[in-house]
């Protein structure tokens, strides 16, 4: 059979643990025999950083930026434990919010929805999209421990000179303190990115923040959206038949856990980074989680939602089989494929792309799926099976 030819090659970035392995499965059972799969590949692997410092992370991200479209397999973010254990030089920040801060936008994630699986939450009948901005907050703060005695201040310095606000003074006790930050332009990309997304999907979008505690920075997101939907979106989103609506967050959260589901929630960053986690669980599992960060200038970064699978890896050393669910990474390289087809304008690429998708939720409504699945599928004639006969079912059915 020829295989289907690429034009520009993705950007391949490649990942820790037991992600990597399924990484490497997915190529050489499902796409390298089909794709004459072209890639500019980067090692984000943990060892592979620390012996570049890192600069490979970078790297990957501007060539995210030049190609297009990038492809990402889920990585470490070292913890003191990691530092020793790889004998790191340092602890590196989090790939993917490296990555975000070159690439900014905003990541967009949908569960995949298949039939017997039932969310944990009764009253969910569609799938909840969440839309997470991806720069700044917490991801690139500065932070310290604060002696005994200290007086933090937030120093502001421009042309009329400096300006100072007390944090706080430690006079009781050390503690700690952190500093973050957003820009107003990464704010209105991720505003706008939310309300074409919603525009293309066809669904309301919800945005929820705590403005009324922090008044400037939160207060700073609601500002600027409603003004984009006031002169910009209101008369498409009447036109399309959708609604933008705002409100606290804990007070979106008891509506979205009373909702149907079927809408898109647009998060700050680490709002967006919990409550995807929550919904993707909710739907039934981590690895039923499509991830996408668009930039504003169309650039595309696909990748799994969840972690590196660090059990199973530590089981997959011993020579145990394993039990991996790969549904995420497996949709994170369609994604990718089916992008680089549409602006390459190679629809045996697009085609592929969804075949393969197809292919994989209807090996899992077929009975044969992995254990996190079988834990909560109500199918009766179900299979629980290992990491690669997983693959393999998708494989045999493609």
């Amino acid at each position: 059979m020829a295989k289907i030819q690429m034009k520009t090659p993705l950007v391949e970035m490649d990942g820790d643990e037991m992600t990597r392995i399924i990484w490497a499965m997915i190529k050489e059972k499902l796409i390298l025999p089909y794709v004459d799969l072209k890639t500019e590949y980067y090692d984000l692997g943990l060892v592979s950083r620390d012996e570049s410092d890192d600069e490979i992370t970078k790297r990957s991200a501007e060539a995210a930026n030049k190609y297009g479209v990038a492809v990402k397999c889920a990585t470490i973010t070292p913890n003191e434990a990691r530092l020793k254990e790889y004998s790191l030089k340092r602890l590196y920040p989090s790939p993917n919010g490296t990555i975000r801060a070159i690439m900014d936008g905003t990541v967009f994630r949908v569960p995949i929805v298949v039939k017997g699986i039932e969310p944990y939450v009764p009253t969910w009948k569609k799938p909840i999209a969440i839309a997470r901005h991806a720069y700044g907050d917490i991801y690139k703060a500065s932070e310290a421990k604060i002696p005994d005695g200290a007086k933090v201040e937030l120093v502001i310095t421009d042309d009329s000179g400096e300006k100072r606000i007390t944090v706080h003074e430690f006079k009781k006790g050390s503690g700690i303190a952190l500093g973050m930050h957003n820009t107003e332009k990464s704010i209105r990309g991720f505003a706008r990115s939310c309300f074409n997304f919603a525009l293309d999907m066809n669904q309301d979008l919800w945005f929820s923040t705590k403005d009324t505690i922090s008044k400037t920075y939160d207060g700073t997101f609601k500002a600027i959206f409603e003004e984009l939907y006031e002169n910009e979106y209101k008369e498409k989103f009447e036109k399309a038949g959708i609604k933008y609506f705002y409100t606290l967050i804990d007070d979106a959260v008891a509506r979205v856990m009373r909702s149907e589901g079927g809408f898109i929630w647009a998060l700050k960053n680490y709002d967006g980074d919990v409550m995807s986690d929550m919904v993707a669980t909710a739907f039934g599992s981590l690895g039923m989680m499509t991830s996408v960060l668009v930039s504003p200038d169309g650039k595309y970064e696909y990748e799994a939602a969840h972690g590196t699978v660090t059990r199973h890896y530590y089981k997959h050393l011993k020579g145990e089989p394993t039990s991996t669910n790969s549904v995420a990474t497996i949709f994170a390289w369609t994604g990718a494929l089916r992008k680089r087809g549409e602006l390459d304008g190679i629809n045996e690429l697009c085609d592929f792309a969804d075949k393969l998708e197809k292919a994989t939720i209807n090996t899992i409504e077929s009975g044969i799926m992995t254990g996190d699945l079988a834990a909560i599928s109500k199918l009766e004639n179900k299979q629980s099976v290992t990491t690669e006969q997983f693959l393999d079912a998708i494989k045999e059915r493609m």
